[in-house]
């Protein structure tokens, strides 16, 4: 998939999976849809050109060569008989369930000790992520959110934040999660289940049957999944659709009764 994919189906799955993780208000799940999104791009810092790479120049630069170095080590430790001779670097270790939820405990810990200011450091480096592959519409949406919540909680807003640290962690896996989702429905396949062994191979590239597969950046991505996903990251927005339905309603004439005999 496509960097923009990415980071729209992380902010879909965010607004769908905020309530259920006990986020309440407007500002909150937008804030959480941000970070969702932006981390559905970290997957993505095992290649030297992807966004999540280049995204603060020599630092993000070495941490992606950090990962490549530690993914192509385990790949040469772990990988079964049927596995590639590859080097095991871009789609290996960070495109693993494994890694979603060893970084989200690493987030959801990090946050709660270190307070709100790593809280607030976590949800800039998500939002700085999506606005790079998404536009800069999503600056203002999410900076607009966050100012607006923390007006509403003032003076606790310290105090609201740090308490988000735990959802973050959440926030950062799911972001993982989808993108390795997303990458499993092209032709290359994820390898998703590892250290799980399939057939054979350590690191099995899950993937659908070949009708059901499509290549990165071409017609179905561009022309059928964003649009289609772009609508969808509206409608999810809460109060969006009870007010989409509601408009709906109110345009469609009413019924006249029928006359009985």
């Amino acid at each position: 998939m496509m960097g923009r994919t990415h980071a729209l189906t992380g902010w879909c799955a965010g607004l769908a999976v905020a309530p259920l993780a006990g986020v309440s208000s407007l500002a909150q799940a937008l804030v959480f849809a941000a970070t969702t999104a932006g981390y559905a791009l970290l997957p993505d810092l095992d290649h030297p050109n992807a966004r999540a790479s280049r995204l603060l120049g020599p630092l993000t630069g070495m941490l992606s060569r950090m990962l490549r170095a530690t993914s192509s080590a385990v790949y040469s430790v772990t990988k079964g008989p049927r596995d590639e001779d590859g080097a095991g670097t871009h789609r290996h270790l960070s495109h693993t369930v494994l890694f979603a939820v060893l970084v989200g405990l690493a987030v959801g810990f990090g946050t709660e000790a270190g307070g709100p200011w790593v809280v607030a450091g976590v949800v800039i480096v998500g939002l700085l992520l999506a606005e790079n592959a998404l536009g800069d519409w999503l600056l203002p949406l999410t900076g607009g959110a966050a100012i607006w919540w923390a007006w509403e909680v003032s003076p606790h807003a310290l105090t609201e934040l740090a308490a988000m640290g735990g959802l973050l962690g959440l926030a950062v896996a799911l972001g993982c999660v989808t993108h390795c989702l997303g990458d499993a429905l092209t032709e290359s396949g994820c390898p998703f289940l590892f250290p799980l062994p399939i057939a054979g191979e350590t690191w099995y590239e899950l993937r659908p049957p070949a009708l059901l597969r499509f290549r990165t950046g071409r017609t179905f991505e561009n022309k059928v999944l964003f649009p289609a996903f772009s609508v969808l990251a509206v409608l999810l927005i809460p109060g969006v659709w009870t007010m989409f339905a509601d408009l709906l309603s109110g345009l469609t004439p009413p019924q006249t009764p029928t006359a009985t005999q």
